[in-house]
Formats: structure tokens, sequence, C-alpha cells
């Protein structure tokens, strides 16, 4: 039987499954939030808040930015390695994150840029030091980048706390803002958890039945894209080993894609709840805008982060941030929080093609600016702009 689902049917079911459906109210459990994720990006860059503070303050409002660091440093309840980019993960997965270990280390073993790092017994030293003197940040050491010193280059101490991390023989045992701060592995990952053998290939079916139950439909490009711990082969090799539910979507601009879908289909469909009404700022790393493609796919939303791009040839904005009104990207907005003044700066908001931006939206998106000011600790909205109407 091959289901189709309706393009709102998609939507709904896409944003009940990343946490975006619910009014992010109500008693919060983090970790469940994240394990119901899989994962959560992490990014350095602050414009109102970091992405993954942002990420969860935006499916539970009474998350604070000191939670995430509690969880990994006092219950050991996650732990940081690289999806498709440097994420927090739900420790309970580290046996099915073996592979991902030995394919980073895979990977950087040949990496040009990874040559000029420490040696073996220099890494052995670092690891040394971390046995005596406990976790140490790359502050701690002094090497100098040698040679040219082109925009990326790092000193072969940080290079080898890198390549030791993605490999699992160091692990982040918690930040001090967003320095990592590296102890043993050993000492970071439970025991039984460490020593717990899953083969290869039931590492790959679990990796992508819960990819796939997080997307609840897609392709298999989606589902091998969501973790970035598997190839297109074995992806496929995984579809062949399953009995995949067939659906035809109905994308936004009026496409049927062929899609593979969770065996429950039918009862989510039935049970898929419809979208809050709240106005929501979602973060550019936020699951749900990540992969662009599924984004336009689904809400036929054209979106890309322009933080990589020249001031003079950016469409938008530095750092945009799309705005979610129940089941339509509505919009997109500009804004910039200073902490210490206490003040978050509006400097552009633009209504999308075909939406009227009314009084009740604009009330909509202040009542969202004033929660965000709560949550970071800036109270007063200064309109460097017009908004699309008068206020």
């Amino acid at each position: 039987m091959t289901f189709t689902l309706s393009n709102r049917t998609a939507r709904w079911l896409w944003l009940d499954s990343q946490g975006l459906s619910e009014t992010p109210t109500g008693s919060l459990d983090l970790l469940d939030m994240i394990t119901r994720l899989g994962f959560v990006q992490l990014d350095t860059i602050q414009v109102l808040a970091r992405a993954h503070h942002h990420i969860l303050w935006s499916r539970n409002q009474n998350y604070s930015e000191p939670m995430l660091n509690d969880l990994m440093r006092r219950e050991r309840g996650i732990f940081e390695h690289y999806t498709h980019d440097a994420s927090v993960i739900p420790m309970a997965f580290l046996p099915y994150w073996d592979r991902q270990f030995r394919r980073k280390k895979a990977y950087f073993d040949k990496a040009k840029w990874f040559r000029t790092m420490l040696d073996a017994s220099g890494r052995q030293a670092i690891k040394d030091r971390i046995a005596v003197e406990g976790p140490l940040s790359t502050y701690a050491f002094d090497s100098k980048v040698t040679g040219e010193k082109k925009m990326w280059a790092r000193p072969p101490h940080k290079l080898a706390l890198d390549y030791m991390w993605y490999c699992g023989d160091l692990a982040t045992c918690h930040r001090d803002g967003i320095t990592k701060i590296y102890d043993l592995g050993e000492n970071v990952f439970p025991h039984d958890l460490r020593i717990q053998h899953v083969p290869d290939e039931a590492q790959i079916d679990w990796l992508c039945d819960n990819a796939l139950d997080r997307l609840g439909f897609g392709s298999l490009g989606d589902v091998q894209r969501f973790w970035e711990a598997t190839d297109a082969r074995e992806v496929k090799a995984w579809g062949g080993r399953r009995e995949l539910v067939q659906a035809t979507l109905d994308t936004a601009d009026g496409q049927a894609v062929d899609v593979v879908a969770v065996s429950d289909l039918e009862k989510r469909i039935e049970d898929v709840p419809q979208p809050t009404s709240r106005l929501r700022i979602v973060n550019p790393f936020d699951p749900v805008v990540r992969d662009r493609n599924r984004l336009k796919a689904l809400f036929g939303f054209d979106y890309r982060i322009e933080i990589f791009v020249p001031a003079v040839k950016r469409k938008w904005g530095y750092y945009v941030y799309p705005l979610l009104e129940g089941d339509r990207f509505v919009g997109r907005i500009e804004a910039k929080a200073d902490r210490k003044a206490g003040t978050i700066t509006i400097i552009n908001l633009w209504a999308e093609a075909g939406v009227k931006w009314t009084k009740a939206r604009q009330g909509k998106l202040e009542a969202e600016l004033s929660r965000m000011g709560r949550f970071t600790g800036c109270r007063d909205l200064v309109w460097a702009c017009k908004p699309p109407i008068a206020c």
C-alpha cells in the first residue's frame, strides 16, 4: 500500500516529530527533549542566543542556558561529537556511535591539514598530562603554527586535541563558556556503555531506523544525512533489509515525490496535532530548517544563512532568523541581543511574499521577542527598522 501525504499533513508531521508543534511551556525533561530530536547542533555564534540554547528554548521556554552544561558535566546524560557538525548526543546512544569514532579516525588519518599535528608521542604526552592533572583545555598547551598562517590554520597541539576528540580517545567533559574542556574518553563515557559491542551492520540499522523515526518520511538521502554517520551505499543496503512503507509526498510547489516512511505512518497521520498558532523565532541551525531542500519542499521557504557570504552579496543579512507561525514560515527577522545593555535590536523585518503583516501578527512577534528578551536577559526592544505595519 502506498500512502499519499498531503503537503499540510507532511508539515504537521514534521513539526510534531521535531517538537515545534506544541506550545513551548510545561514541565521540562531536557534529556528526553534531546533524545526526541536525536542530537542538537552546537554553534559558537551568539546573536540572540547560541544555536544549541535557542533550539532547546524554542521547544520549552522553561529552559535556561546552564542546564545543558549541567546535563553533560554532572549527570553525564549527553556527550559531544560530530554528526553533520559538532553536536550533543544522548549518552545512551554511545554503543551505536562507535563506528562514527572509527570513521572520523580513518578520515582524519588521511586529511592533509592534520599532517602538522603532534605525532603519536606528542599525543600520548597530552593524554598523560590529562591523566595526572585532570581535564584541560587547549589553553593548557603551547605550540605554534609553522609555515604559512592560513585562515583555518591550527597549532599542532590543537590539531592533536581535535584528532583525539574525533577518535573518542578524548571527550568533552564540560565547557567553560564556549571553551571545550577535554578529559580522557574513559573518564567521560560510562564503562558499561564503552564495553558494549554492537556489530557494524547493527549500528547502521539502528542509525537508519532512528533517523527515519525522527524524520517520519523522506528519501534514503534524507536518512543518510540525518546523522552523517553512514554512507549512501550503507543506507541503500539498510533499505534492502527493511520492508519500508512507500509514500508519495505532495510538495509545496505541487510536485509528487516518492518517499519512504515509518511503519506506523497511518497512526501518526491519525494522531498528528495541529501546530500551535504561536509565532516562533527559529534558529538558522534548528533541525526543522537545517536541511534546506526539505524545508523548501515542505514549506516552499527558500532560506540560507549568509554568515559566510560577503556583505555586499547578501540578500538578507548576516544572521537572519526564519519566523514560523503555525505551519507556515511567514517572515524573516534580523535581530541582535546586547546582553550588557539589556537590549534586543530589531535590524530588519520582512514578511514573506503573499503574507499580510497584520497588527495581530506584529503583536505575536513582539510577544515572542519579549519572551526571548527574558531568556537572554534583554528586557528592552529597540526597533532600528520600521515594521511592515504601524504598531
